[in-house]
């Protein structure tokens, strides 16, 4: 008689739901977009530690999200991801170029900082369209507080949005093949590996 019997549920199962919270918080107030350095350095941390990719296969967030979207809401074409999706080109590449636009946030931070720019109340979607946000920001900040904000919460959102899309196109998790920290981590555990190993 096969087993009907349902996976045991885990904590980390529910952690899908912090995806929606965070974006709708940031939605609301921009101050909260800094939450986001949680989910940028601890996959990171827990590498550098020696947990391998426990972030990425166990506790990330985004990555649960998708899967509710493909799997529970069946969202996704459940199409194989391509194979230029997984090639060393494009997930270097696309490191590279996420690199790049977050020192340019980063810069333009520093400009707010320096005041050699002023407060830009928008969120640049697809690092190209910037679209107006002024709503969430109350001016309860320092001009280069919301300035950060505003801008790492537009990469938060537009690799969201990324991901979404490559959840609908192909297999749920596919952004996973190609995130950039799912990139860094494995860096980082190829440099922690015994000599050998790698």
């Amino acid at each position: 008689m096969p087993n009907t019997a349902k996976a045991k549920k885990h904590w980390y199962d529910y952690l899908w739901i912090v995806t929606p919270i965070y974006l709708g918080l940031g939605f609301f107030n921009i101050l909260f977009a800094w939450i986001g350095l949680v989910f940028f350095f601890l996959p990171l941390i827990l590498s550098a530690c020696g947990f391998g990719k426990i972030y990425c296969n166990l506790y990330c967030d985004r990555g649960r999200f998708l899967d509710l979207l493909g799997k529970k809401l069946h969202i996704s074409m459940n199409r194989k991801t391509p194979k230029w999706v997984s090639s060393p080109v494009f997930r270097y590449g696309f490191l590279i170029f996420f690199l790049i636009m977050f020192i340019q946030m980063l810069f333009n931070t520093y400009l707010v900082f320096s005041s050699a720019k002023t407060l830009s109340e928008t969120v640049k979607l697809f690092w190209t369209f910037n679209v107006p946000w002024n709503w969430a920001y109350n001016g309860s900040a320092a001009p280069w507080v919301a300035q950060f904000a505003f801008g790492f919460y537009s990469i938060m959102l537009t690799s969201t949005l990324i991901g979404v899309i490559f959840t609908v196109l192909f297999k749920p998790r596919s952004w996973c093949v190609f995130c950039p920290m799912g990139t860094m981590t494995q860096l980082i555990c190829r440099i922690r590996a015994p000599k050998g190993e790698k």
